[in-house]
């Protein structure tokens, strides 16, 4: 294993060099991660100290993370105690890219390459709060870009899947959940993650208690609802492209066995846009699934 790592680690690194891109400095994390304990929430300062004292962190990015995370609170982004612990937990300036990490907590998405971005925070912190994600729960995302999402996620539960379709952006991420892994996030090895067309989902892992789909199509695949167990949730943008709504979408077995879906709006009929959900032709991702 440590083997397989050291050899990743390495073409990692040949891949964005030779890409002119430079993988973040990461934290040593001076603290092992325990599920008992969380950074304070009742000011900024103890906030930050208590992330360096535990996470190793960069207080410039903390007070950042803070300040964003008050403006998500305030917004009603982030509304229960798991989220706000997450949130605040999962250093979102080590998966924008080098030249972004001074807007990692801005409001806006961001470019990472390969005609994708990496979703503004309040929308991120809102489609995982819907999902409702308990410490058991298995949960597979769809789009795993730049590996934020995923990071959030490891911070509620200890069982996460996701799939990304561009292979050289799967293995850069991949890439920097190994370093921070190595620099003592323990958390993100819970994080399994693979190289495939997300509409198919992960059958092998399946069924889901959770799913997060976070690229935008015109209809809920029909493999992912069947992947989503009875009284699942799945976050999906659903809608034509650049103009989606965002549905938390429940799967519930009647009495007679029955199988019932129903669909919500989490932000009460604003449009979100969207990358799309490519899908793959052979090994060459081109086009994008329609009904």
């Amino acid at each position: 294993m440590e083997i397989e790592l050291l050899r990743r680690r390495f073409l990692i690194t040949t891949a964005v060099t030779a890409a002119g891109i430079t993988l973040p400095a990461f934290a040593n994390v001076p603290k092992p991660y325990s599920w008992d304990d969380g950074p304070p929430t009742t000011g900024g300062d103890v906030f930050v100290a208590w992330m360096q004292e535990n996470r190793g962190e960069d207080p410039r990015f903390l007070r950042e993370r803070w300040a964003r995370f008050q403006v998500l609170v305030a917004n009603r982004d982030l509304v229960d105690d798991r989220n706000k612990r997450a949130f605040l937990l999962t250093p979102r300036e080590d998966f924008v890219l080098k030249q972004d990490r001074d807007r990692a907590y801005d409001h806006a998405f961001l470019d990472i390459g390969f005609g994708v971005t990496i979703s503004g925070p309040h929308l991120v912190g809102r489609m995982t709060s819907a999902l409702d994600v308990a410490l058991d729960d298995r949960v597979l995302e769809i789009g795993t870009g730049s590996g934020y999402q995923s990071a959030y996620l490891a911070n509620l539960t200890e069982k996460v899947w996701t799939i990304e379709i561009v292979p050289q952006l799967a293995e850069r991420t991949r890439g920097i959940y190994d370093e921070l892994i190595t620099a003592g996030y323990t958390e993100y090895k819970r994080i399994s993650t693979k190289s495939a067309d997300g509409y198919y989902g992960w059958e092998e892992a399946a069924p889901f208690d959770k799913i997060i789909v976070t690229c935008g199509v015109d209809h809920i695949p029909p493999p992912l609802l069947q992947q989503l167990k009875p009284g699942g949730t799945m976050v999906i943008p659903i809608g034509p492209p650049g103009a989606q709504h965002v549905l938390k979408v429940t799967k519930d077995a009647a009495a007679d066995g029955t199988l019932r879906v129903a669909r919500s709006d989490i932000y009460n009929g604003k449009i979100v846009p969207f990358v799309p959900f490519t899908k793959l032709e052979g090994d060459r991702v081109a086009g994008v699934h329609s009904l």
